[in-house]
């Protein structure tokens, strides 16, 4: 099964899957080996204003095997903190490239 394509995965449309074609990331191995969460940070960074939180659902699903409405609301909770560090850090990083001297 770590071999299998990415779009085997139950929820992956193939919008999220051009994505994760970009980012290098083909297979079912692939995803389970980075984690959901590095996944949504690598896809936020190269696609900051399309990727979201329900990116991130998605993928967490799709490795469970589940639809993302049925993922436990403490699993939910704990995915948005990520998301929210996750933007946080990348506006932040935004920002600190911009000072100059």
């Amino acid at each position: 099964m770590n071999d299998a394509p990415i779009s085997t995965l139950p929820g992956i449309g193939p919008v999220t899957q051009g994505w994760l074609d970009e980012a290098g990331i083909g297979t079912v191995g692939d995803l389970r080996a980075l984690g959901a969460v590095e996944v949504y940070r690598r896809l936020k960074f190269m696609f900051p204003g399309r990727v979201n939180l329900n990116a991130l659902y998605g993928l967490e699903a799709a490795l469970r095997g589940c639809h993302w409405l049925d993922l436990p609301e403490t699993v939910k909770t704990a995915l948005q903190q990520e998301a929210k560090a996750i933007d946080q850090a990348l506006r932040k990083g935004a920002g600190s490239r911009c000072h100059l001297g």
